[in-house]
């Protein structure tokens, strides 16, 4: 089963995998994304009708909103990109336009698109660049004879496809990797600095980068490396000539406006209405702004024009001054879902440091094994941690589970800093052990507002 073709049951256990809770928000982006799914399978005069059903999460911080888009981008293998509602400014004011987000998403399928073609095609480039490399080793004009010292002179042409032969089965066994062969490779194009800001002067901006990137020459220069080196970057280099560009950018493009996927983060920042003054003198524009991209319009970049109307928007924010309903109207039309994440409870964070794929105490322990050093929690130990963020949590800001990466970083501290020179130890980490650690940050709140 393909990764588009998931069950929302499937989806909600893979996300199980790696986030603790908020079924909620896990069923409804497992829907969402199905949705994608049964919308490619519609007759096309019925495709076109049916419109995203876009999410807004709403809860505080560190509870798993951004985690559960990226991993359901991930999961769909589909264009994915995070972007924070608040860098973006009303046009007039100096800041980034709204339609960057749709140029960059952009720019990230061509370049994931890209690296799956040449993936595709990388058996074939190996093969091209063992044949560049094979002519550097053994050049073709017969007028120069080849000499390596340790093999043997050109003569006939049977004898010099004999070597020729011989070089091949060298070089596949690896004999000759660390021999030095000069190679020509092209430069980048110098890039023009981006100094343009605003609708209008980005889009001016691409096209005067495509029009200088056309009009300055590739330069190529010759390098001298090893030939293990070289022959990774004539293999990247016979790749990309075996990519059709132009079958990438439509492919990524075909991509983005079927199952791109932008994640609006810190949206509560631009909710409100004008105050006239002030540093939030633009919220309501930029949610004006942000209007005809959610609801579908083209969008011009340097590939092309994309349209945004089947474009998957999931929205985040704490929401804790404001809600949703002090977004303007016809933007809280185009959020129809809307999911409330639960703040995390103390099992929770015992969970989410031992139960998923990258739980923190599984990331140390692997850190350390490095080091040949064996790291091992306790039970009461892992619960000592989760009381402890809960409560520091609870008396300075609640970051939610963000709070125990800054606590284990500091409960290891020491023993990170001694690994290597500790080869072979075996240490327990152990109820004691945590709170003789963290005792003085979390009996002084004034102190760990600054520390945790």
């Amino acid at each position: 089963m393909t990764p588009a073709s998931l069950t929302p049951a499937q989806i909600v256990a893979e996300l199980d995998r790696y986030i603790v809770g908020q079924e909620r928000a896990k069923r409804a982006v497992a829907i969402a994304l199905r949705n994608r799914w049964r919308r490619q399978n519609l007759p096309p005069e019925l495709r076109d009708e049916v419109a995203p059903k876009n999410i807004i999460m709403i809860g505080p911080t560190g509870v798993g909103k951004t985690e559960i888009a990226r991993r359901l981008a991930r999961l769909a293998q589909a264009p994915f990109i995070k972007v924070e509602a608040s860098k973006y400014t009303e046009v007039g004011y100096v800041g980034r336009d709204v339609e960057s987000m749709i140029r960059e998403l952009t720019e990230l399928a061509v370049n994931m698109v890209r690296a799956e073609k040449a993936a595709a095609v990388q058996e074939r480039a190996e093969q091209l660049a063992e044949d560049r490399l094979l002519d550097l080793l053994l050049p073709r004009r017969s007028a120069e004879p080849y000499s390596s010292g340790s093999l043997e002179e050109l003569g006939t042409p049977a004898s010099r496809e004999a070597t020729r032969e011989k070089l091949r089965a060298q070089l596949r066994a690896g004999r000759l990797d660390d021999r030095m062969v000069e190679i020509e490779v092209q430069q980048p194009v110098m890039p023009v600095v981006e100094v343009f800001s605003g609708q209008g002067l980005e889009e001016m901006g691409i096209h005067l980068k495509e029009m200088l990137g056309n009009l300055l020459p590739r330069h190529t220069r010759r390098r001298r490396v090893r030939v293990r080196e070289a022959r990774r970057l004539l293999a990247q280099e016979e790749a990309q000539k075996l990519v059709d560009q132009e079958e990438v950018v439509r492919e990524a493009i075909q991509r983005v406006e079927n199952s791109g996927i932008v994640f609006i983060d810190e949206l509560d920042k631009i909710a409100g209405r004008e105050t006239g003054h002030g540093p939030d003198v633009s919220r309501e524009g930029v949610q004006r702004d942000l209007l005809p991209i959610v609801e579908g319009c083209a969008v011009t970049t340097k590939y092309g024009t994309v349209r945004t109307d089947h474009v998957l928007f999931i929205a985040a924010g704490a929401f804790h001054v404001t809600k949703p309903s002090d977004l303007i109207p016809e933007l809280q039309g185009r959020f129809p879902i809307r999911v409330e994440l639960d703040p995390l409870t103390r099992e929770d964070f015992v969970r989410i440091l031992t139960e998923p794929r990258n739980a923190l105490v599984r990331q140390y322990v692997e850190l350390l094994r490095t080091e040949q050093v064996t790291l091992e929690f306790t039970r009461d130990a892992i619960e000592a941690i989760a009381e402890t963020a809960m409560r520091v949590n609870a008396a300075t800001e609640n970051i939610g589970a963000r709070r125990l990466y800054t606590i284990m970083e500091k409960l290891l501290e020491e023993i990170s800093f001694e690994a290597p020179e500790k080869p072979g130890t075996h240490v327990v980490i152990d109820a004691g052990y945590v709170h003789q650690r963290l005792a003085d940050i979390t009996r002084d709140q004034d102190l760990s507002r600054y520390i945790l």
